[in-house]
């Protein structure tokens, strides 16, 4: 992601610990003028289950509002301040009397992120990095909390020179020497973790004919197998850690944890943001909740637990750059999902699957906006004025079309596609024009039976006798 320039926060999401399985975060950002309060705010993050929270910045509101809620904090000290921070001992012995004694222990700040992708500043602060992060410490020190609370700071996965294969990850050569050997020896030395910002979407939709989707996505693949230690990587996720974790060990770094900072996939994006969907950003972070908290580590460090923050809680309207920056978000600012997915190992004993395939990915659509049209809309049928008529799939439609039907009514849509999860009642016949059937006939029944809502550009057809796929029913209204 490209560096914040207004105040942003992190939100973490804690789970319980099983065998090497790790956590899940999400990233709150607050680059929008629509959002709740931070009061609001803490309360949404408390009926989710959500113990940690992580600040780009030390919002006095903020830290106010998570007094005594027992959620865990990061704060952050911000890119602007890092020469002062880096000049001043006594700078940051203000600014964490200010910052962190003022709310601790009743705010419980557990990290400290100093900066965020500063190698990618364009206001070139990375020579103030590491001496910040060890006046920050000192300061710490000096008032007895050091061994309570971490410092860290995010770097984008820009900052290696190689990435692919993963056993070649190696570092900018003009970062080593001047701040990646210093910071990860500070690291080592204080037991803290690298955070690192990592997004496959960016990798694959520059690279849409080398990199395949479900490979981005962690759905069912071949997978790619790494010609220098015959490792198989299954996803480009694991991947783009093991180049981290392989460019650490070539400094003679490999004893220091990761921490993945930031990761998801936009929701809505511009024409050339392949990729970019409500389907597959449920699809990516749902697996990827999946694989984090039943799995253990990445194929090059299988015993080390995956934290992962997902980036982000809600859309932020007033984020620059293109369509995609403001849509990572899992919730609308009114807190309805833009995507409803398991976030807590008891949500994926209990919820919707979200894993390999379009059809199990179940969509929420805000309350406060209408559904966009069906796919390629405004087809010629007319609103049926008889009751019992039903959507099916047209079994002479190209595959392609019906999944990419499929996807959309089970993504923005809004169709109800739960019953066509695995194990569910209408799972069976597992077939992609079975499944199709029900979530267009979904669709079609939600939208009234209006004009065009089955048509899914020709995929898609009203029929006047009841479809029956085995045992499952279909709904005839809602």
């Amino acid at each position: 992601m490209s560096t914040f320039t207004l105040p942003s926060l992190v939100i973490l999401l804690s789970f319980l610990s099983v065998a090497n399985s790790g956590s899940i975060g999400i990233n709150y950002g607050r680059i929008a003028n629509d959002l709740p309060s931070p009061a609001k705010v803490v309360q949404l993050l408390k009926t989710q289950g959500v113990n940690r929270v992580k600040l780009y910045d030390s919002d006095s509101n903020v830290l106010t509002s998570l007094s005594g809620s027992n959620i865990s904090v990061t704060v952050a000290l911000p890119n602007e301040q890092l020469f002062q921070a880096a000049s001043k001992q006594s700078f940051t012995d203000s600014w964490v009397q200010s910052n962190i004694l003022s709310y601790y222990p009743k705010t419980l700040i557990e990290f400290i992120a100093v900066g965020n992708e500063v190698f990618v500043d364009p206001k070139n602060t990375t020579p103030f990095l590491v001496p910040a992060m060890k006046n920050v410490y000192s300061s710490l020190v000096k008032y007895g909390v050091a061994s309570s609370i971490k410092v860290s700071s995010p770097v984008a996965l820009s900052a290696l020179e190689n990435s692919y294969p993963s056993s070649s990850g190696s570092f900018k050569p003009d970062l080593i020497e001047p701040v990646i050997k210093p910071m990860l020896s500070f690291l080592k030395q204080t037991g803290s973790p690298l955070m690192v910002n990592i997004y496959p979407f960016f990798a694959y939709i520059a690279n849409t004919d080398t990199i395949s989707l479900d490979y981005a996505l962690l759905r069912d693949n071949k997978g790619q197998t790494d010609p220098n230690n015959g490792l198989v990587y299954k996803s480009l996720f694991e991947a783009q850690i093991d180049a981290v974790y392989a460019a650490m060990k070539a400094l003679n770094f490999d004893d220091v944890a990761t921490a993945i900072s930031e990761t998801g996939w936009p929701s809505k994006g511009d024409e050339n943001e392949v990729g970019a969907s409500a389907v597959n950003a449920a699809a990516y972070n749902g697996n990827l909740v999946r694989r984090v908290l039943t799995g253990s580590g990445t194929p090059l460090k299988p015993n080390e637990p995956l934290n992962v923050y997902l980036f982000a809680l809600f859309n932020e309207n007033q984020k620059p750059g293109p369509t995609s920056e403001r849509n990572y978000g899992l919730f609308y600012p009114n807190e309805v999902k833009v995507y409803d997915i398991p976030l807590t190992r008891e949500g994926l004993e209990s919820g919707p699957t979200v894993n390999n395939r379009s059809k199990s990915v179940v969509v929420t659509a805000p309350t406060s906006s209408p559904l966009p049209a069906p796919v390629n809309g405004g087809g010629n049928v007319e609103a049926s004025k008889v009751v019992n008529t039903w959507c099916v799939a047209n079994e002479k439609a190209p595959r392609e079309k019906l999944q990419a039907a499929l996807d959309y009514a089970c993504g923005e849509g809004g169709a109800d596609c739960r019953p066509i999860q695995s194990g569910a009642t209408c799972y069976d016949p597992d077939t992609l024009e079975a499944h199709a059937s029900y979530a267009f006939n979904s669709y079609y029944q939600k939208k009234a039976r209006g004009t065009g809502t089955c048509d899914f550009n020709r995929a898609a057809y009203v029929v006047t006798q009841h479809p029956k796929y085995g045992s499952c029913k279909f709904p005839t209204g809602y």
